[in-house]
């Protein structure tokens, strides 16, 4: 594993305002991820789970803090850098798949490609290279209403492989599937690790956190 942390949150905070109440969500949060970890994040609603992955997704920004993504300070970059900076590094896993239903699996798979300098037919074979990964390379043209659960979710692991990210965020990535193919998504996704990626994965499932090389739970927004 690379000694250079993938990820280091330094003092990290975020409040947000309720009408005229200030809520914290994040309170002095301190955390380094290394390359090729598979890191859970547990604990109950409200405890700022989601808005750490956020943060870390370069999807919300922190109000005070440090956040070196990559070896660059991600905080202070400009709407249009963290775009550019989240597209190349971040791939994004979610609960409800948060695929369109009526376009091929290579059309959603396709999506984080759209800005990349890349040719139709670079992109056309990335996209069947993810799909083919995550065995679908069978199922190319079918979209999503015609597959089961296990499989959109499976799309959804090619959706964010297909630009080679860095880091993988996975937010109750077996959430809406049965415990048995819940389980063979977990293994895929570990799978990755071993492949240098990195992996963080938000789960209310203690037996699924036990799979990772390490827990980091929060309540109150902070880490306990």
């Amino acid at each position: 594993m690379n000694s250079i942390p993938l990820i280091l949150l330094q003092n990290i905070g975020k409040t947000y305002l309720r009408g005229q109440v200030e809520v914290p969500a994040l309170q002095d949060i301190n955390l380094t991820i290394g390359r090729g970890e598979f890191v859970a994040i547990m604990g109950p609603s409200g405890s700022g789970k989601s808005t750490l992955m956020n943060l870390i997704g370069l999807l919300d920004r922190p109000d005070r803090g440090t956040y070196i993504l990559e070896g660059r300070e991600a905080a202070g970059l400009s709407d249009h850098e963290r775009s550019g900076l989240r597209n190349q590094v971040v791939g994004f896993i979610f609960q409800n798949f948060n695929l369109m239903p009526r376009v091929s699996a290579e059309r959603n798979v396709l999506l984080p490609l759209a800005y990349r300098r890349m040719s139709e037919p670079e992109r056309r074979a990335a996209a069947a290279a993810a799909l083919e990964s995550v065995g679908l390379g069978h199922r190319l043209h079918h979209r999503p209403t015609q597959m089961s659960g296990g499989e959109s979710q499976r799309v959804a692991i090619a959706r964010a492989l297909v630009g080679n990210p860095s880091l993988i965020l996975a937010d109750e990535p077996t959430g809406n599937l049965d415990s048995r193919t819940g389980e063979e998504i977990l293994d895929l996704l570990t799978a990755l690790t071993k492949q240098g990626k990195t992996l963080i994965m938000v789960t209310h499932d203690p037996r699924l956190a036990e799979r990772a090389d390490r827990i980091v739970r929060m309540l109150d927004g902070r880490i306990v």
